[in-house]
């Protein structure tokens, strides 16, 4: 398993920058617009790890700014950890085996979402390319929230 990222909703992007990148003193690594979901993605990492980052090697700090403006309650601006798995078929199983929910089950052979007991939403990505489908994952509904 390889920790990946932390993702935090940002209200204004700007702001969020000058905070992050400014201030704490984290650089940008990649940065994501996608027109049709209206959301902008931008990766930053600690300086020592900005090249690794670059290499998907070292964890970055994933900054989501949604264009259409809301209002983040409930810990809704906190997004999720994640981590890349070599299997993500078997490693949902052994989650399942030991009593968690796969609230979003990896339908597409590459990406899941579960819960820690204290309710930290955990994103689970494929590594490599997705898996081909398989039940029961294929055909398993969503349950709760991710």
């Amino acid at each position: 398993m390889q920790y990946l990222h932390t993702m935090v909703r940002v209200a204004d992007l700007e702001k969020s920058l000058h905070f992050y990148c400014d201030l704490l003193g984290l650089q940008e690594v990649s940065r994501y617009d996608n027109e049709q979901g209206r959301f902008t993605l931008i990766f930053l990492a600690a300086p020592e790890d900005v090249e690794r980052a670059r290499q998907d090697k070292a964890p970055t700090v994933e900054l989501t700014y949604n264009w259409d403006p809301e209002v983040y309650s409930g810990g809704r601006n906190f997004g999720h950890l994640a981590y890349r798995v070599d299997d993500i078929y078997a490693h949902c199983a052994r989650l399942q085996e030991g009593g968690v929910t796969i609230n979003r089950p990896p339908r597409d052979g590459y990406m899941a979402f579960i819960r820690s007991p204290d309710n930290v939403s955990i994103e689970l990505l494929q590594k490599g390319e997705p898996l081909a489908p398989q039940e029961p994952w294929a055909s398993m509904p969503n349950t709760g929230e991710w």
